[in-house]
């Protein structure tokens, strides 16, 4: 009988592409389970792979799903002719974005375990609120107070919304929260 020829990689599951797989896995299963059921055993069970894969990158769930949050995500699009319209199409970026299946449930699932977890709400705050927030201000010329404050309002009613009834806002009342918070944050006005 004659040997296979080996391989030149390493034995084991090739590398490529295992956080996009975990990252899919993560969603599809908060989605299927809700967040507090989404263990990272199933996870892993769901990604076809061990669970020391998953801990080798990400030390807890919480700091898992944030990075899950920041691939689905992506960039803010900070799009518009002036402030009206990159903060519309920011508000309703962030919309959608929670609307997808699996990530409100995961965002409202890690945010509200960073209530009591010092050290996830650190992990949230500076892996996925700054970079946004920092965006923002940039964009908006806006102090850091008042771009929390945007983000609070919006982020916050998208996620009471759908933790209230389980639904992603409506269009209508996602066009009645930029004008909302549109009257904030005027496009003649400077940064106050």
């Amino acid at each position: 009988m004659t040997r296979a020829a080996t391989s030149a990689r390493s034995p084991g599951r090739p590398r490529t592409g295992v956080n996009a797989v975990v990252f899919a896995a993560t969603l599809s299963t908060v989605h299927e389970l809700g967040y507090a059921r989404a263990t990272v055993d199933r996870i892993a069970a769901a990604a076809g792979i061990a669970k020391t894969t998953i801990y080798r990158r990400w030390p807890t769930k919480g700091a898992l799903v944030v990075e899950c949050l920041l691939d689905a995500f992506g960039p803010v699009p900070l799009e518009g002719a002036g402030r009206a319209e990159l903060m519309s199409s920011a508000i309703r970026w962030i919309a959608t974005k929670i609307g997808e299946p699996g990530v409100g449930d995961a965002f409202a699932g890690v945010f509200s375990d960073a209530v009591s977890d010092p050290a996830l709400r650190e992990v949230l705050s500076t892996r996925l609120q700054d970079p946004y927030r920092l965006a923002l201000q940039e964009a908006l010329g806006e102090p850091e107070n008042r771009v929390l404050f945007f983000i609070d309002v919006v982020v916050g009613t998208l996620l009471h919304r759908m933790g209230m009834t389980g639904e992603p806002m409506s269009e209508a009342d996602v066009a009645a929260l930029v004008e909302m918070v549109l009257l904030y944050f005027p496009d003649d006005a400077g940064p106050a």
